[in-house]
This record gives C-alpha cells, structure tokens and sequence, in this order.
C-alpha cells in the first residue's frame, strides 16, 4: 500500500454513477466539485486498488493547500503514489492556464446608454449585407454588451424567429436584457408588419421571462430606426403591433 493513501480504496469506477467527478461536472458544472473531485478530474485514474480521487486527496495533504499544491515542481509532485509525469505535467499545465486567467486585464465591455450605441455595433456588418439578418444583443444588469448571438438569417418571413430559442440563448448567456437587431437589404429601415408582429410577441415573452426586451432596431443603410423610440410594439398595454406613429423617422448612423 502506498504510503499516506487511505486503506478504504475509493476508486471513482465504485462510486455511484451519480457522485462521480465526471458526471457530477458534466451534470451541475465545475462549482458543484470539491477541490479533490476536481483534481481527480484531472488525473482521471489512480493505480493498483487506489483511485484517482484517493490521488488526489493524497496530494493536497501532502502539500497542504491548493497555491502550494500548484507552486510544486513535477519532481515534488512525482512523490505521490499515482502521480507519474504525464499527470504532473497534466497538473502544472492546468495550474498555468489559471495563474493566466487571474492575469488578464478586465475586458471592456461596450455599454448601450441609447439606441445610436447599439446601432454603432452592428451598423457596419449589417449595412451592406445582402441578406436579411436578425440578431440579439444581450446585455447585463449594467447594459453592457455580453455577446451578439445570430437568431436567424434570410427574412424574418422565411425564418420566423421563435421566442423559445432566443431566451434559450439568453438564459445561457447570462442575460438581463436584450436588445433584437435586423437589417433590411434594401437599404430602407421602415419596419413591416412581421418586424412589428415579430417585436411585440418577443416583447410580451420577455416580461414574461424577466428579460425584458429592450428595444428593436432596425438597421439599413447608413440609417436605423428605433422601435422603442418611434412608436413601435413597447407600451406595457400593447396586445398588438402598431405602425410607427407619424413622422417617426430614422436616424443617421
């Protein structure tokens, strides 16, 4: 028996499905393992009748915490019964990536205050596009910008956009709001009625799913127009789409 493993064997092929590292990871994510679950992730075997979670317990007690654990050199390392180069070198690779992740920069994110800071985002891919496109911009709690997801491409009419699929992404997003985004090829940013039928049933789905739709814009040639700002399907009462009111306009980009 190897010296300072424990004499219970506790190899990971003997546990229940259900509380393997593995499955655990894959099925309620990192943040639900120990520290010893995940190094045994890392491992993923022990030797003889000890598993790899065995291993890995074994080696945070030897090295006591887990910054000394990753400060250990592949020699020290190799100490361990189990641990043989492969899976020291499997260790020290991943203790680098995190010693890399704590070092970047916070990223700076774009912030949408008003419509014309959306319309700057995408304005540029989207004005000359042949084909129509309909994306989302979600947001968080502070409006900034978490990523640009595609929802559909060729015509709203040919590719209906169905309200499941875009909260799907932004549930997984971790999105507070968004913001929906289109083109219109032809160059003219009037909305039609399935763009304003489009808004209102997403817009009445957001509340419902407390991410609120924030605004639509549609973008065409060096213009855009803000269905939010000119009398598109936002009043808290709308139960249908309604045409922009007269003199409703587009802006400049």
């Amino acid at each position: 028996m190897g010296a300072g493993l424990s004499e219970s064997p506790r190899r990971i092929a003997d546990l229940p499905q259900e509380i393997r590292p593995r499955e655990r990871l894959l099925r309620h994510g990192p943040a639900a393992l120990s520290t010893a679950e995940l190094l045994a992730v890392l491992l993923r075997t022990g030797f003889r009748d000890h598993g790899a979670l065995d291993v890995a317990t074994t080696l945070l007690g030897r090295h006591g915490t887990l910054d000394r654990l990753a400060g250990a050199t592949p020699s020290e390392l190799r100490r361990t019964p189990g641990v043989g180069e492969v899976k020291a070198l499997h260790l020290l690779a991943a203790f680098e990536l995190g010693r890399r992740l704590r070092a970047l920069p916070p990223r700076a994110r774009p912030v949408v205050h008003r419509p014309a800071d959306a319309a700057a985002l995408v304005m540029d891919d989207l004005r000359f596009c042949e084909t129509e496109r309909c994306w989302a911009l979600l947001l968080n709690t502070r409006h900034e910008v978490l990523d640009r997801i595609e929802l559909t491409r060729g015509g709203l009419a040919s590719s209906p956009v169905h309200p499941r699929e875009v909260f799907r992404a932004a549930v997984r997003g971790g999105a507070a709001a968004l913001i929906l985004v289109h083109n219109h090829p032809s160059g003219d940013p009037t909305p039609s009625r399935a763009d304003l039928a489009l808004t209102a049933r997403l817009h009445r789905a957001g509340r419902l799913m407390g991410i609120p739709v924030l605004d639509h814009l549609i973008v065409g040639d060096g213009r855009y127009l803000s269905l939010r700002e000119h009398g598109g399907p936002f009043a808290p009462s709308t139960d249908a789409p309604r045409r922009p009111r007269r003199g409703a306009g587009a802006h400049r980009a």
